[in-house]
């Protein structure tokens, strides 16, 4: 059974990848979806003026809804999760800042997902974290003036990362606040990544269920579509429902095989 009071969209940074980026949003409407999340779509944390224009036309011409977009965090490939809380980029961060709240005011985007980044040498925990403070804070900022929110997300497979489960992504929310007054965060459950790290998924929504800002899901193990693990998804994202939430659920996963065979679980 699939959660049918809950909005699907798709990730078009792990989803349909054998097609170009810009094609994406276009499959995506193809397979039946009026919304679609990206990580940062760019090699660069500030492309140039007509990249940016390509990628607003590439989601309006498709005629999708972009209801998600993390914030430049690296090279992802290469290792990288994140530039919150590394100090040789900061100034990397704060410059993309705007940069992604403006294509989320173009495209009405109010979800942007801001990557802790992982521990690095040359810099101790705290000093991360208290950098992290004031990155967050600037970004919850700017995300504000466009009605948006900043999501913090536990992160599996990367051993430096240190949010790992919920109360370590809600400790940093409440920090923000405590310290800054900024409260324009959100925290982003992603049941995949909450799975493997080994969180209790039934007690993460029901401590913090109200404060969902945000759903992913993937099955684990393997991250492939629902049905290839052994994640009780339904149940999750039922309780989810249960909580309160009633917001988008991206699909975060990588297909088993195309792209636009793989959503057979929702039929």
């Amino acid at each position: 059974m699939v959660v049918r009071t809950l909005r699907y969209e798709v990730n078009c940074s792990i989803l349909f990848t054998e097609l170009p980026l810009l094609a994406r949003p276009e499959a995506a409407k193809a397979a039946g979806f009026d919304a679609v999340e990206f990580w940062w779509p760019f090699p660069v944390a500030v492309p140039s003026d007509a990249d940016v224009d390509g990628f607003v036309r590439a989601i309006r011409d498709a005629g999708v809804q972009l209801v998600g977009l993390n914030f430049s965090a690296g090279d992802m490939p290469g290792g990288d999760r994140g530039l919150v809380s590394w100090p040789a980029r900061t100034q990397e961060f704060r410059d993309n800042i705007d940069v992604t709240v403006g294509i989320g005011e173009q495209l009405g985007c109010r979800a942007f997902n801001a990557l802790y980044g992982n521990r690095v040498d040359g810099a101790s925990p705290e000093e991360q974290d208290a950098l992290a403070v004031e990155n967050l804070a600037l970004a919850g900022r700017a995300a504000s003036r466009v009605g948006g929110t900043v999501l913090v997300e536990p992160v599996s497979g990367a051993p430096r990362y240190p949010l790992r489960t919920a109360a370590d992504a809600i400790g940093v929310i409440d920090r923000v606040a405590e310290e800054t007054g900024v409260t324009d965060l959100g925290f982003l459950c992603d049941l995949y990544h909450l799975a493997v790290n080994g969180d209790d998924i039934d007690r993460v929504i029901e401590t913090h269920g109200r404060r969902v800002a945000h759903v992913q899901i993937a099955d684990a193990p393997g991250r492939n579509e629902p049905g290839t693990g052994e994640l009780d998804l339904d149940r999750y994202l039922g309780r989810l429902a249960a909580a309160g939430y009633d917001g988008w659920v991206g699909l975060e996963y990588k297909p088993s095989g195309a792209s636009a065979d793989s959503f057979g679980w929702l039929q």
